[in-house]
């Protein structure tokens, strides 16, 4: 989106040289004539100041009038001591004392000061002869020279007498050093690409030029990609010096002035044709001015040749090229309005330095914003994208990387369906925060989804990744924790690798600090891991983190934990003892925990309300291996559903129960397992003790067998099979009517 803003900042008269928002102040000038392409400067009603007010370092267009000397100052006199104002006519002030006590305000000892003759400033003291500590609009000390009532004073270069407070040419080129030193600072500081555009903008308008038009190419090739297509250049951001303000507050006044010509000036966009005169300005990288022939010809197709524009006569615009490390990505254009004095041929070297600056600042921030977004993919597909939806608990979850600059981290969740309607719930955290960390992360994520497939033990999923992380290298270290939820015997079995405790909430508001065997980190090797299991009622909720949630330069981690502990307790207290909070509000208070220096490390936080499910809503049976079973399972499951009142549904069950139970006995050697959870649906579960799973596949007309697994898929809302440790597991699932 294509970003238009008008600047209304100014500095004030005596502001520092070092000001971040140029060195150079502009003095105000007239109004601007009829016609022009560039609003006044001056504001309404404001005094133009005069020659000789304390305003050190200012640049040329600001600087005092010039004293005509009467004869060429071949010699330069050394200056004298800081503080003492420059005389006009290289003596001291009738009356009075300065510099300590002593006559004519010259301290013991030191030389009297000189002012040179073309009446520049001394020590950042400017030629106009004012006194020290004299501001504008106060009383002039007695002997003193006021130089606001001098006559108007002739210009260096063509000798024509200069109003008071118009813009005269540059003194010395330090007052350029200083506005180039200011200006690339502010550019410097820009970390995106809108931030240093702004900056080129703000440091330049209006000390430098009335206005600035900055063009960048569409799109901006990033490193050393080679781009295709034509070049398009896109107006990116204007400038310019306001028209009117406000003279007292100095802020824009509520009616907004008509649009200026300059509004009018430029097109939105501009396609660079191969062999045109603005391909050849922009060929030669220097900045230019407009009043030749070559920029002359190349304005119209960069302002647009259908659009009516009118720039000023004479060096008043600069034409720059933005050349990166490989190649131009973009123009910048310097205005003047025709009140002001045009460009010098040092100017161009100013303007060069800015464009240069600049670009290659755009150029960074370009390769920047490409890594950033590469960091960002690489933790967006490292991290699971939506929480699955398991039978009896809901899950929420957090992650916060630990700061803008450093987006990527080895945190990561995970909640992972098991076979029986359990769910396993995992966080971890790899130690740094670097692309390799995020890297090993999805490694070790990546083996903890596999081995939960195998539906091991959590400890023993533990010691695989502890052996998985030493293949990957001596330093590679993380803590994890491992849970597996029952939500049929509510119940929950947890494995530690050093990683902070879980907090259980009850739903009475008390939080609970689980006690499990802290355990080592993964990467250590030759350590075992132990599992606990404890209880898990429902409408509890349970917090898995990792410690940069809980510790940080402020605390330690215990204090952390407790700390949680209390903000958990407190959250719960506001919803009252039979209603448990929000989870999605609950996972947003226990971020809002964290201070303005708490943020050390990244965060990966995942919440589990356990549901649970009813007794009632769950039958159970086991199955001899014989050609009797199909049937015995169709009846069973028929006279449960007449239990649930769920009659309409009995026909699809009894195919494929028979079906799925006729598959497991024909190379069951132990009793098959048949199961029917009802919750939001109905779900079937049949067990045996052969680890092969059934694979669906297209029967042929002649085969007597192979189509169960076809009328499952086609009538079932979900099925699967899942390997287990004693062997495997079928089910499926069908809506509720």
């Amino acid at each position: 989106m294509t970003e238009h803003p008008t600047s209304f900042d100014r500095p004030s008269t005596g502001a520092d040289p070092t000001d971040p928002r140029g060195a150079l102040l502009p003095a105000p000038v007239p109004p601007r004539a009829s016609g022009s392409a560039l609003p006044a400067q001056g504001r309404t009603g404001e005094t133009p100041p005069t020659a000789g007010e304390d305003s050190p370092g200012v640049f040329e267009h600001s600087q005092p009038g010039a004293e005509q000397a009467a004869e060429p100052d071949t010699h330069r006199p050394r200056p004298g001591a800081e503080g003492v104002p420059a005389q006009p006519d290289g003596g001291q002030p009738d009356g009075g004392q300065a510099g300590g006590g002593q006559p004519g305000g010259v301290p013991a000892g030191a030389a009297p000061r000189v002012a040179p003759s073309d009446g520049s400033a001394l020590d950042g003291v400017p030629g106009g002869g004012q006194a020290a500590g004299v501001r504008p609009g106060s009383e002039v000390p007695a002997g003193a020279t006021d130089r606001r009532d001098a006559p108007a004073e002739p210009d260096r270069r063509t000798g024509q007498p200069t109003a008071p407070g118009q813009p005269t040419p540059m003194r010395r080129d330090g007052d350029r050093l200083r506005f180039v030193g200011a200006a690339t600072r502010r550019i410097a500081r820009g970390m995106d690409l809108d931030e240093i555009v702004m900056g080129l903008c703000r440091a330049t308008v209006p000390t430098f030029a009335d206005a600035i038009l900055v063009y960048l190419r569409e799109p901006l090739p990033v490193g050393d990609e080679r781009p295709t297509g034509p070049l398009v250049l896109r107006l990116r951001r204007t400038d310019r010096i306001p028209a009117e303000r406000d003279t007292e507050g100095g802020f824009a006044p509520a009616a907004q002035p008509e649009p200026s010509e300059l509004e009018t000036v430029g097109a939105e966009l501009c396609e660079v044709r191969p062999g045109s005169a603005l391909a050849e300005v922009l060929r030669g990288v220097r900045p230019v001015f407009t009043d030749t022939p070559a920029a002359r010809a190349a304005l119209p197709e960069l302002l647009g040749e259908e659009r009516d524009f009118a720039l000023p006569d004479g060096r008043r615009a600069i034409l720059a090229p933005l050349r990166g490390r490989r190649r131009v990505i973009g123009a910048a254009l310097f205005l003047r309005g025709p009140e002001r004095i045009p460009f010098e041929a040092d100017d161009l070297l100013v303007a060069a330095q800015l464009a240069t600056h600049s670009a290659l600042g755009i150029d960074k921030a370009v390769l920047y914003g490409r890594e950033a977004y590469i960091a960002d993919e690489l933790q967006r597909t490292m991290l699971p994208e939506n929480l699955p939806r398991c039978t009896g608990v809901r899950l929420a979850s957090r992650y916060l990387p630990a700061a803008e600059t450093a987006r990527v981290g080895g945190d990561w969740y995970d909640a992972i369906p098991l076979p029986g309607s359990r769910v396993a719930l995992v966080v971890g955290d790899v130690m740094g925060h670097s692309m390799t960390s995020a890297a090993i992360m999805g490694q070790l994520r990546t083996t903890a989804q596999t081995l939960a497939g195998l539906d091991l033990p959590p400890q023993e999923v533990l010691h695989h990744l502890d052996e998985q992380a030493q293949r990957l290298g001596t330093d590679r270290m993380a803590t994890c924790l491992y849970a597996v939820y029952d939500p049929v015997s509510h119940r929950i079995t947890v494995a530690n690798a050093g990683h902070p405790p879980p907090v259980l909430l009850h739903l009475g508001g008390e939080a609970e600090v689980l006690r499990v065997p802290a355990g080592a980190p993964i990467g250590v090797g030759g350590v075992d891991f132990e599992a606990v299991e404890l209880d898990a009622p429902a409408g509890a909720t349970l917090l898995l983190y990792t410690d940069g949630l809980v510790e940080s330069r402020l605390r330690d981690v215990w204090t952390g934990i407790e700390q949680l502990r209390e903000r958990l307790a407190a959250t719960a207290q506001l919803t009252g003892p039979d209603h448990p909070p929000p989870l999605e509000a609950l996972c947003d208070e226990v971020l809002d925990m964290l201070g303005p220096g708490d943020r050390d490390d990244d965060i990966a936080l995942l919440a589990a309300r356990f549901d649970g499910i009813a007794p009632s809503d769950v039958s159970y049976w086991f199955l001899d291996p014989e050609d009797a079973a199909p049937g015995k399972a169709r009846r069973l499951a028929r006279r449960a559903l007449a239990r649930w009142g769920m009659e309409d549904l009995t026909d699809a069950v009894e195919l494929l129960v028979s079906e799925v139970v006729t598959n497991a006995v024909r190379y069951a050697s132990k009793p098959v397992t048949l199961r029917l959870l009802r919750t939001d649906v109905l779900r079937c579960e049949v067990g045996d003790d052969v680890p092969q799973l059934p694979r669906l596949r297209q029967a042929r007309a002649t085969d007597e067998g192979g189509r169960g697994l076809y009328l499952v898929n086609r009538l079932a809302r979900r099925w699967g099979a899942t390997r287990l440790s004693t062997g495997k597991v079928v089910w499926f699932e069908l809506n509720r009517g």
